[in-house]
């Protein structure tokens, strides 16, 4: 039998991968390091302060666009992950549920179309329908969007759990919203919680649908941030995208805990 190969053995293999993470996060490290600079001028080191963030906080326009991003994003993070729950359990769980796979299809359809596409067909069907309302439209939007995202973990949550438990539940004359508040859902929470936090990041990073939707009391933060670009970069900036990469990486721990508590229960 052919003895499989470390992969590690390969030649130029440490070279590239650290070449490949350099790449990936210097960007990201070199925004943190200027957002600190005391200097208005981006590029020119002065020294260290932290005045940018005290002038972000204080900034009106930002807070009210964060404001914005925070309604918008919690609204479509709840109707997006009720949708991806009720269409999870129905692909996974219904019995003789026929073209299975064309309802999964159907259900990541907006994974598959470009964003813009998108965009524009909302955009359509609330011209036509008159729907007016700023941040009404925008919830609408992201939860059309953000659905498939939320239905990833949760269908992969549901797949990977034995229906041993639900059928025990069910031997026991349990009533089938019983066996779902009481079994599925706490067995399943981790996929949820997961689906919730990715539907919540992809609905406040969003640019494109919410810029072509953008109204009066409609302006979310990503497109606050675009006209602090068109104007120049400034420390300002890059103190907004270091809170944002700091709430990121709260979030992404918070679901790499709980699925790794997930996993250690479950083996």
């Amino acid at each position: 039998m052919r003895k499989q190969r470390d992969i590690r053995s390969y030649p130029g293999l440490r070279t590239l991968s650290l070449v490949f993470f350099a790449w990936l996060y210097l960007p990201i490290g070199v925004v943190i390091f200027y957002s600190f600079n005391s200097n208005r001028l981006v590029s020119v080191w002065e020294g260290f302060s932290t005045k940018w963030y005290v002038s972000a906080l204080q900034n009106d326009a930002l807070m009210s666009s964060v404001r914005v991003s925070l309604i918008v994003a919690l609204f479509s993070m709840i109707f997006a992950t009720t949708i991806a729950l009720l269409a999870a359990l129905v692909i996974t769980r219904a019995p003789g549920l026929k073209m299975r796979r064309v309802s999964e299809t159907v259900v990541n359809l907006p994974l598959l179309l470009p964003e813009i596409v998108l965009a524009v067909a909302v955009l359509i069907l609330f011209s036509q329908v008159g729907l007016n309302s700023g941040m009404f439209r925008l919830v609408l939007a992201h939860v059309a969007f953000c659905t498939p995202f939320a239905f990833m973990p949760i269908r992969a949550r549901l797949q990977g759990m034995s229906l041993d438990v639900e059928e025990a539940a069910r031997d026991l004359y349990a009533p089938p919203l019983t066996v779902f508040r009481r079994v599925t859902l706490p067995m399943i929470m981790p996929g949820v919680f997961a689906g919730a936090m990715t539907a919540f990041v992809i609905s406040m990073d969003d640019f494109i649908t919410s810029n072509m939707l953008n109204s009066g009391g409609g302006t979310t933060l990503p497109i606050y941030i675009f006209s602090l670009i068109r104007q120049g970069t400034t420390p300002e900036l890059n103190a907004i995208s270091t809170l944002l990469i700091l709430v990121s990486l709260i979030l992404a721990t918070i679901v790499l805990i709980l699925n790794a508590r997930a996993m250690r229960r479950d083996g």
